[in-house]
């Protein structure tokens, strides 16, 4: 296996209509080819591996069976959507994924007419496609559409209530339940694939529809035992009890892996009269390289590595990741307080509640993913006296904005948000940038937000959340390694809503909330240089704001700028909100803040990104410029 391996019969499919061209036979060899092709371009950029290999022969047999674009294919999430790139026209970009102006990791619409629905969080694709169904049933429009979705997945509420209106959709609907974490069924074999197509054919979806009719005529005893025999007949192979409830016909479980079986099955399915249908596919993450199989994690999301040994690229060392030390201080302080507990949504290695749960595994949950559950979760948590810390990627917490406000805020319960993945994200771009998290909590009454500076201000901000329990607190922090400085032996406790003060200046002072204080820094070295002096304060808290600090620079300093890594409506409208309640720049004070754009930014390195938004330390030095009105700002000075 090279970094271009041979691939004659993919280099023949340039589009899902080319694929339907193939005789049945020539399948396999697609799939083992297409599965090579996405190896060595996952090894050459990073990116997600494991789901995207558990799925090139479903991938395969749902072009080859439906005629995409016309029905629409929706994967949910989207990261297991690369070897869909491969064969709908990307190909020749698959080597850009996630890079500065290449293709999204994820599913996009404007990115190709195969990606008819956006999807980067989970359980979205069924109610997408019953919107897809719905609207095609309304216009007289031919179509079917098919919904992608995991049993991970399946764990939140929304796919459970997409299934239980998924009825209106009728026949143009089918979804696959792609489950590759062996959480519902067994290994399955030919008497199942068997099975499947069995139940699937229109012989024994119209016998059934006669058999329904002649036992509603039996007597009731009569008529309740054959319809427990239908069921019992399809739940012993399949158990699909569950999705016949909500109006599903059930059909599987089938090996995922195997395209005679899954052929002929998806095939039935899109001639049936009834629907919608659910089919039960079981997948390995991972399949078909050894590397991947054999790893615990299956190769979930990879740096750029050896094709041959499977060796990823690793990192240089340097400071230790911002979840990391949020774990490991917090299961340092729950050893001395049994109060402490922490709560995840599917993500404990990426919000570093894994180093949590290895000291203190009876006190951690993970709740799959279920913002919504885990927020009001907490709620009752810290409502019987525990210190519940929610720890949540900032866009994923967004999906819980109505619990956070009814569940917590308004009972003023003591739930502490442990917010990763703060402002902007690089290669994952804009469906996971955390961008909005300052702006829609500090608008919150009764809420208290932090954002620390470095990793040690980050320790000290876990410990002040732990021993707040005047009502809910929240710390956002950034994806990646911290700054390089040292971790504190014991954490401080922060005193609420205060700031401090870095370096002091006299003419210009720099407001900077998180980790954009390197950067404000920087600009400091700058503007002195231009003979500007310049205070440079880390806020540390959005709300309550520090304003006695902030007073004391707005009423000594010619101008303010506020920097942050967040949406408008954040940090600098809060400011801007008490300089005009107090008459602040009644006297001619110069105020500017500095924020993410009104932009959702596509995905590029963090480095970049920050550039573009205009939040590095050249940008920052030019809004001080412009706001003096010097020339080397490329503004004229103002003229008497």
């Amino acid at each position: 296996m090279t970094d271009n391996p041979a691939t004659p019969l993919l280099d023949r499919v340039h589009v899902p209509a080319d694929l339907r061209q193939l005789e049945p036979a020539q399948l396999r060899q697609l799939a083992d080819e297409l599965r090579v092709e996405m190896i060595a371009a996952v090894g050459q950029t990073g990116g997600h591996l494991g789901s995207g290999l558990g799925v090139v022969e479903l991938t395969v047999a749902l072009h080859y069976v439906f005629n995409t674009p016309e029905d629409r294919l929706v994967w949910d999430v989207g990261h297991q959507a690369y070897p869909h790139k491969i064969i709908t026209g990307r190909r020749d970009r698959i080597r850009t994924i996630r890079q500065g102006g290449g293709l999204s990791g994820f599913t996009k619409r404007s990115e190709s007419e195969y990606d008819p629905f956006g999807t980067a969080h989970s359980s979205t694709s069924i109610s997408a496609a019953i919107g897809f169904a719905v609207a095609n049933q309304l216009s007289n429009q031919p179509g079917k559409a098919i919904a992608v979705i995991g049993d991970g997945a399946m764990s939140a509420g929304m796919a459970y209530e997409a299934m239980n209106n998924a009825e209106a959709a009728g026949n143009r609907l089918v979804v696959i339940l792609n489950d590759n974490d062996m959480s519902i069924a067994p290994p399955v074999g030919g008497l199942s694939a068997y099975l499947a197509r069995l139940v699937s054919s229109g012989r024994f979806l119209g016998l059934r529809e006669l058999a329904k009719k002649f036992a509603r005529r039996l007597p009731r005893p009569l008529h309740e035992a054959a319809r427990k025999t239908d069921e019992f007949a399809r739940g012993m192979a399949m158990g699909g009890t569950l999705f016949e409830e909500l109006g599903f016909y059930y059909v599987g479980p089938i090996d995922g892996h195997d395209l005679d079986a899954l052929i002929p099955v998806l095939q039935n399915v899109r001639d049936a009269a009834e629907g919608p249908i659910l089919v039960h596919v079981v997948t390995q993450k991972g399949k078909g390289y050894a590397p991947a199989e054999a790893a615990e994690d299956k190769y979930h999301g990879v740096q750029k590595f050896d094709v041959i040994t499977g060796e990823q690229k690793k990192s240089n060392g340097g400071p230790p990741a911002y979840q990391n030390v949020f774990g490991e201080t917090l299961a340092k302080l729950a050893d001395s307080d049994p109060r402490i507990c922490a709560i995840t949504a599917a993500m404990p290695t990426g919000t570093g509640v894994d180093k949590f749960a290895q000291a203190h595994p009876d006190r951690t949950f993970d709740v799959g993913i279920a913002e919504q559950h885990a927020v009001t979760f907490a709620a009752g948590l810290a409502a019987q006296g525990l210190r519940p810390f929610a720890a949540i990627y900032s866009t994923f917490l967004q999906r819980a904005f109505d619990q956070v406000v009814h569940d917590v805020c308004i009972q003023n319960l003591p739930v502490r948000f442990a917010i990763d993945r703060a402002g902007l994200v690089g290669a994952d771009g804009a469906t996971h940038a955390g961008s909005f998290d300052i702006t829609y909590l500090a608008t919150l009454p009764n809420m208290v937000v932090m954002a620390p500076a470095d990793e040690a201000e980050l320790a000290h901000m876990t410990y002040t959340a732990a021993e707040y329990d005047a009502g809910p607190i929240a710390f956002r922090y950034p994806r990646g390694a911290g700054v390089g400085v040292p971790l504190p032996e014991t954490p401080e406790l922060l005193p609420i809503g205060k700031g401090r003060i870095v370096r002091e200046g006299g003419k210009i002072a720099l407001l900077s909330l998180g980790t954009r204080l390197a950067e404000s820094l920087k600009a400091a070295d700058q503007l002195e240089a231009r003979g500007l002096p310049t205070t440079v304060a880390d806020l540390r808290f959005a709300k309550p704001l520090d304003s006695d600090l902030i007073r004391r620079l707005m009423t000594t300093h010619d101008v303010v700028v506020t920097v942050e890594e967040g949406s408008i409506g954040g940090l600098g409208a809060h400011v801007l909100t008490l300089a005009s309640d107090e008459g602040l720049t009644d006297g001619g004070l110069k105020i500017r803040t500095m924020r993410l754009p009104d932009v959702f930014q596509d995905h590029d390195t963090p480095d970049n990104q920050y550039d573009e938004a205009g939040l590095n330390a050249p940008q920052i030095v030019d809004t001080v410029l412009k706001a003096l009105r010097h020339n080397s700002a490329g503004v004229e000075e103002a003229r008497a």
